[in-house]
């Protein structure tokens, strides 16, 4: 069973809480859709609205995450021979683990993948590779066949797990489910720095000719992507 997942939350705060589940399940030919809007007792933030549009009088009355139909599929199906998929994959299992679930099969993180297989992306974001791979190309009649209905938004749950699932089977013509649950786990060597001052410059360079930079970034900047920095420090030590 494969399922395709994506959340949506409160806020980007470690304290902020899930307020929206989605996904897709695919299990042999059977294809299944679940989305849910939920209430766990934090308010949505303006900026986080503004991503997702949802408001907090959308959530009144609404179940809390542990009794809504999306997080019982989820607890029924966790287990190994169950492969949870999605794009930055750890933000969703922290967000499911304060929730008390404690993912138990495979995972395969279709950022990390893509980052691994398709290095010469300029991004990374799952909207920029839902056109950067053409993945939109024919998208309104996949996702009838999934049985979404609606206009496909950015950052609306059910939305972005049918484009991670595009995405993953766009991956798959480069290697096998096996290889991308292996390459989740598998820290990406980054080329180039993708903000700052110097954007787009290769890290070895900036290794050669400003450390100082470098080591500002990896003691000041506290959630640095974890990729960028085994990536800096890899070039730091030469």
């Amino acid at each position: 069973m494969l399922i395709f997942l994506d959340l949506e939350t409160t806020g980007l705060e470690a304290e902020d809480k899930i307020c929206s589940i989605g996904f897709i399940v695919l299990d042999n030919q059977k294809i299944t859709t679940l989305y849910d809007l939920v209430n766990e007792g934090k308010k949505i933030s303006p900026k986080a609205s503004s991503i997702h549009h949802i408001t907090n009088e959308m959530l009144l009355n609404k179940a809390n995450i542990k009794q809504s139909r999306a997080y019982q599929f989820l607890q029924e199906h966790n287990k190994q021979g169950t492969t949870l998929i999605a794009h930055n994959i750890k933000f969703d299992l922290e967000k499911l683990l304060a929730c008390g679930m404690q993912w138990r099969g495979e995972i395969v993180d279709t950022l990390r993948v893509t980052k691994h297989l398709i290095p010469e992306c300029e991004q990374f974001s799952l909207q920029f590779l839902r056109y950067e791979l053409k993945l939109y190309k024919n998208e309104k009649e996949k996702a009838l066949a999934c049985g979404i209905k609606n206009e496909l938004v950015s950052h609306h749950a059910l939305s972005d797990a049918f484009i991670v699932k595009l995405l993953y089977e766009n991956l798959l013509q480069i290697a096998g489910k096996e290889e991308m649950v292996e390459l989740s786990f598998k820290n990406v060597l980054l080329q180039k720095l993708l903000f700052g001052k110097y954007i787009g410059r290769y890290i070895e360079d900036i290794a050669m000719n400003d450390r100082g930079y470098l080591h500002w970034m990896l003691e000041n900047i506290l959630d640095l992507d974890e990729d960028l920095r085994y990536s800096i420090g890899y070039h730091l030590q030469g």
